[in-house]
């Protein structure tokens, strides 16, 4: 049987040329509204549970000046498919995941994690120009993000922005900067990629951008009246395997479609009586 091809020609220039391609209409309407309603309720749930320890704000020099030292805050979660079975579904979308089939040529697609951010208005935090590569390397590079709209995203609200080519690059020479609570936090020299000289990528409420963790993808200040809303699932291929033994996340290694043939047979049998 021939492979399901979903992708425009167009699409797969973008993607190969930029390093992204954005998705429209993965998700039906009704699908959607559950997504969203599940994601408003969990925020809502635990910040009356940890308050301040949603908080995941950079901290540096660096994020003083790109934050023009105002006080920011973004609010993040992380692993919602251990939360809700909801976003267990959004993972296994079958229009998703025949576009990522398309995207990284296999057929076998294992989850890496998830988190999601909101950026309130009027103070949401920027972020500054980074690759995900130094968090979990891989060999093969076949890491990719999807990152789900949950608002219509501009500039304005603080949306996505990205060096198109730069997954051409290979994995950069990075700084690193430390929050409150000991996370390290990687991105490139804001001298030489400074976020203004970054494209930004629009997105409408629903739509999806798939981007390589090599691309260099940063994100602007909220001073808007209007939240900034996201969902991220970072994918890799079953064939790749991590450089080092980083960033362990509850069922990562999950397979999202077809098979692990490259599951080590010491990880498999720790979960043998």
């Amino acid at each position: 049987m021939s492979k399901l091809k979903i992708l425009t020609p167009e699409q797969k220039k973008c993607w190969q040329d930029n390093g992204y391609v954005k998705l429209t209409n993965v998700f039906g309407p009704k699908e959607f509204q559950e997504i969203e309603d599940e994601y408003n309720h969990l925020f809502s749930q635990k910040q009356k549970e940890v308050g301040d320890g949603l908080e995941a704000v950079w901290h540096g020099d660096d994020m003083k000046k790109l934050s023009s030292n105002r006080k920011v805050t973004v609010k993040s979660i992380h692993n919602l498919q251990m939360h809700s079975a909801v976003f267990t579904r959004l993972l296994m979308n079958n229009n998703l995941l025949d576009a990522l089939e398309d995207i990284m040529d296999t057929k076998d697609i294992l989850l890496h994690h998830t988190k999601a951010h909101i950026k309130p208005p009027e103070k949401g935090a920027p972020y500054l120009m980074h690759q995900d590569y130094p968090y979990f390397p891989h060999k093969k590079h076949t890491m990719l993000a999807v990152f789900v709209h949950l608002d219509d995203t501009t500039p304005e609200n603080g949306g996505l922005c990205i060096y198109p080519g730069s997954h051409k690059l290979g994995p950069l020479p990075n700084k690193t900067t430390i929050d409150v609570k000991g996370e390290k936090y990687h991105y490139v020299d804001p001298e030489k990629y400074p976020l203004d000289d970054a494209t930004p990528v629009e997105a409408k409420k629903g739509e999806v951008i798939v981007f390589s963790y090599l691309t260099l993808h940063g994100s602007y200040l909220n001073l808007s009246n209007r939240p900034r809303r996201m969902f991220l699932a970072q994918i890799r291929a079953a064939d790749d395997e991590p450089v080092d033994d980083v960033h362990k996340s509850p069922c990562q290694g999950l397979v999202l479609r077809g098979r692990n043939p490259f599951l080590d047979a010491s990880m498999a049998n720790r979960f043998v009586n």
